[in-house]
């Protein structure tokens, strides 16, 4: 191994924003473009959407499908006004920042990558249960028949009483298939060890 591969992960990325600041600084001025985009795209989004009444809706006047409508949209809008524009200028300044990077620096990125690669991907997801549960609360208030129902005309303890059912079927269904596939492997694979 050589001394390049010694060096420490946080060390490494300080000496490379060292080196490339004014690149680094791009990409802080970029980055704080897009986030301003965000909030300008949002408030404008806001301000002239039906769904919400243009801002002026109260929450009871919201349903769940008033709701899921308007994330959807919200979604494409910001994936339109920030997230093209955003692909588009990091994509271009990494190409150009890219190629003008000498050689040996390039190997020297390729090789802490496989290095990384060697010692195994680590896990950096995040949970996509919430968004999950979300959709199934969906599609069980919608089953329910109260999707179009203002938030307003129903009580609260609706809403805590279908999440809690909405557990109970999950539990069930994911929870039954996990237990026979315990079981199998109990009597397969664990039993005879």
């Amino acid at each position: 191994m050589n001394e390049k591969d010694n060096v420490s992960e946080s060390r490494f990325w300080k000496d490379q924003i060292k080196k490339h600041r004014i690149a680094f600084i791009l990409l802080i001025i970029v980055g704080i473009g897009l986030i301003i985009d965000f909030v300008i795209v949002l408030i404008w989004y806001i301000e002239s959407n039906p769904i919400g009444g243009f801002g002026e809706w109260t929450f009871n006047e919201w349903s769940l499908n008033d709701v899921v409508l308007f994330l959807i949209f919200f979604v494409l809008f910001q994936l339109l006004f920030v997230g093209v524009p955003a692909g588009l200028i990091l994509g271009l300044g990494g190409y150009l920042w890219w190629n003008r990077l000498p050689l040996e620096e390039k190997q020297e990125y390729r090789s802490r990558q496989r290095v990384e690669r060697k010692k195994g991907a680590r896990r950096h997801g995040g949970n996509a249960g919430g968004i999950l549960f979300f959709i199934a609360f969906c599609i069980y208030i919608f089953i329910d028949g109260n999707f179009n129902t203002k938030f307003g005309l129903l009580p609260y303890s609706y809403f805590i009483y279908s999440a809690l059912y909405l557990i109970m079927w999950i539990l069930i269904v994911l929870g039954i298939p996990a237990a026979i596939i315990i079981i199998i492997v109990y009597f397969k694979v664990w039993r005879k060890k």
